[in-house]
């Protein structure tokens, strides 16, 4: 495996940044990791990386331990950090030249070249960097982060500043490094994370709470079922909290709800039940997949 991480931990004074957490990625893999802010995502990225030190527990990137070997691991590291730390006065090319030399790359105007191309970069390539706008500047920084053509790709909000069609472009990108690549790809913008990711960890308050194949997570398992109820008008709240398997009731409006359960079956039938025995009147009923972001409020809501 291409990253392994064993009982982690991160503790700055009394607060525990990361809390014992453990997961493994495979070479091809693109795994999503998520977590609310202050999660400790950044934290166990940067050990990772080997920019921070642990308090305890393993980390190894390619077999290598992080801690014992950080250099060694940074030559199979490409890492894009969340702040994306350039040189504004250097050009484009002369950058990328820089961090080429850095990796001591053979034949680096022909990587330059190629990686410009890769990221989309080719319109900008000529100016300065403190010139370009965010999105492109991110661009610079994924490109630095693939220049050495890394076995082990770490990037943290790796879309940030980007348009809409940029976003396309760049998903695009990561998909392709993906399928010889290890990704570890986080993100606050969730639809990018299901475009993109065939598996989701996802930590909460420095805890891991999910480690899982999206599909699982969103069809099967515990509490991964959605019933969307639809009344033809309000009513209260303490009549479906009645409803038993419910674990979150959530309201979409003013007499519509989602709510979260394991047995979407029971609980049609039980709130059929209900609105006979109080002359509610259900105009619609269904059970659908949850989103990504379902699974993420559900996780992450403690």
């Amino acid at each position: 495996m291409s990253i392994q991480v064993k009982n982690l931990l991160k503790v700055y004074g009394e607060q525990k940044a990361v809390n014992n957490i453990s997961f493994e990625v495979n070479k091809g893999e693109i795994v999503g990791f998520l977590g609310p802010n202050g999660a400790g995502k950044s934290t166990t990225m940067k050990i990772l990386t080997g920019y921070l030190q642990q308090t305890g527990g393993q980390a190894y990137v390619c077999g290598i331990n992080v801690a014992e070997q950080p250099l060694e691991i940074k030559k199979k590291i490409g890492y894009l950090p969340e702040l994306n730390a350039l040189y504004y006065d250097m050009y484009v090319r002369e950058y990328l030249g820089f961090i080429a030399e850095v990796h001591h790359i053979q034949k680096a105007k022909n990587k330059i070249n190629s990686i410009i191309e890769t990221v989309g970069l080719s319109v900008e390539a000529k100016k300065r960097i403190g010139q370009l706008s965010k999105g492109y500047k991110q661009r610079v920084g994924l490109a630095a982060a693939l220049i050495h053509d890394p076995e082990v790709l770490i990037l943290d909000e790796p879309t940030t500043g980007l348009d809409p069609n940029q976003i396309i472009e760049i998903r695009e990108v990561i998909k392709e490094q993906g399928k010889n690549k290890t990704v570890l790809f986080s993100s606050h913008i969730l639809q990018e994370v299901e475009a993109i990711c065939d598996r989701v960890v996802i930590i909460n308050k420095g805890v891991l709470v999910a480690d899982d194949k999206l599909d699982n997570l969103q069809h099967g398992g515990n509490n991964n079922h959605l019933v969307i109820v639809q009344f033809s008008s309000p009513v209260d709240e303490s009549v479906l909290q009645q409803i038993k398997e419910v674990t979150l009731i959530e309201k979409l409006q003013p007499a519509s709800y989602k709510l979260h359960t394991a047995n979407p079956d029971s609980v049609r039938k039980q709130l059929l039940e209900t609105a006979l025995q109080q002359n509610l009147d259900i105009t619609s009923l269904q059970s659908e997949k949850r989103s990504l972001e379902d699974v993420f409020k559900l996780v992450t809501r403690n």
